[in-house]
């Protein structure tokens, strides 16, 4: 595709770091609007957002780093240059996530009701951010022969070139959208706080572990060849979602 979206000289503006940023911008605004619709401190949740914003690239850069630990302690400069592609989203969920509920706790913020206004930002930031993966390569998929498959021809690409691959970042944008709309959708039916928040992260981790058996980069794998770093995360993910989701919904029944 087109890795480097401009280029001035020395001056290079990737195309994977627009659309990462173009991402949160549009996350950060709809959360914004989703907390003053909710009633809640919106110039808070707002400052919030921006922590969220560098925890979560923290985060991501992090667990990449340590699942590509031979390459970068080969090249430890590589590690700062986070623009040309190198994030795993669960790294940067984690840490933004504890994160977010220290923030929350210092401001007598309602954790979960914030929560469950994050979430859709999350799930559209997700969606505009991995089309920056497609476009720098990163992220690729495993050789095929579907009638959709994707065929990157720029050199500087981080996927193979002249090879057909399932477009793996196309498939996760799309698994963002879906998830957005069914939160949309469950916005106005829920019945507890935190029930937006971790149906995203029961939605997520499924949607993931199941795109990551079409994805053919080297990202690590917790169990050799079985499960990938993502796949093995996802599992608790989905398990932890799905007890809160329990918990929540036991609690407030019982009250």
């Amino acid at each position: 595709m087109h890795p480097v979206l401009l280029e001035f000289g020395f001056i290079k503006i990737f195309t994977y770091g627009v659309f990462v940023a173009s991402g949160f911008f549009v996350a950060i605004v709809l959360a914004g609007w989703q907390a003053k619709a909710e009633g809640l401190d919106q110039e808070k949740v707002l400052d919030l957002c921006f922590y969220i914003l560098v925890a979560a690239i923290l985060g991501a850069r992090l667990l990449y780093v340590l699942v590509e630990y031979k390459y970068f302690s080969a090249n430890p400069l590589e590690i700062f240059k986070f623009w040309k592609g190198g994030l795993v989203y669960y790294g940067g969920l984690i840490l933004g996530a504890l994160v977010s509920f220290f923030y929350m706790r210092k401001h007598n913020m309602p954790v979960w009701k914030v929560a469950d206004v994050i979430a859709p930002s999350l799930a559209i930031g997700q969606a505009i951010g991995r089309w920056g993966c497609f476009f720098a390569g990163c992220c690729y998929g495993k050789k095929t022969e579907v009638s959709w498959a994707i065929v990157f021809t720029d050199a500087k690409s981080l996927a193979p070139i002249n090879i057909p691959l399932h477009p793996t970042q196309i498939y996760l944008s799309l698994n963002a959208l879906v998830i957005l709309g069914i939160l949309v959708w469950l916005r106005k039916r829920k019945t507890f706080d935190g029930q937006i928040f971790w149906a995203y992260g029961a939605l997520y981790s499924i949607g993931r572990f199941l795109i990551e058996f079409f994805r053919g980069d080297d990202r690590g794998f917790a169990v050799e060849g079985v499960l990938s770093t993502s796949q093995f995360i996802g599992i608790f993910t989905l398990a932890i979602s799905l007890l809160m989701l329990f918990s929540l919904r036991s609690f407030k029944t019982a009250r």
